[in-house]
């Protein structure tokens, strides 16, 4: 039986399909700084109103072109980001579907992924960064909430900026 992880709800946590449909709705026909300020500034937004003691980071190609720490957040988010954006990197899927495609196998990414827990961490609140038809070009990390309201967070606000 699997372990319980900390910030999931059984009642509301997605299914590994439908997180795999979010990153394939989710996806951009280019990125560029001013897309990632946009975007940071829209998380910021949506953080504020929900007074969300959040660190938020955007990342492309191995630059760091976004980020904000909001009242509340610590240096320990940032070293969440880091390492949930590592799995984003590693595996090109959001930490949180990477967790929960071992979950769905019975075991967690800790004890099976065999990556050192200190550097890559596979909770909910980082998502790729994908352009239509050349892939994974970064990651978008919210960490300070619970897992699946970090992930929430973060699809809310691409959900809203590829809409727009």
């Amino acid at each position: 039986m699997p372990r319980t992880t900390p910030g999931t709800d059984p009642a509301r946590t997605p299914s590994v399909e439908d997180l795999q449909a979010q990153e394939h709705r989710l996806v951009f026909r280019r990125f560029t700084h001013d897309d990632a300020w946009a975007l940071g500034s829209l998380l910021v937004e949506l953080a504020r109103e929900r007074r969300a003691p959040v660190a938020i980071d955007i990342h492309r190609a191995g630059q760091q072109l976004f980020h904000a720490a909001l009242p509340g957040s610590t240096p320990d988010n940032d070293a969440w980001i880091a390492r949930k954006r590592r799995v984003v990197e590693r595996y090109g899927a959001s930490s949180y579907l990477v967790g929960s495609r071992f979950r769905a196998k019975g075991t967690t990414f800790e004890d099976s992924s065999r990556l050192d827990p200190d550097t890559y961490a596979a909770h909910g609140g980082s998502f790729p960064i994908t352009v239509e038809d050349v892939g994974v070009i970064g990651a978008v990390t919210v960490s300070g909430l619970p897992q699946l309201q970090d992930h929430e967070l973060v699809v809310e606000a691409l959900e809203r900026f590829l809409n727009k």
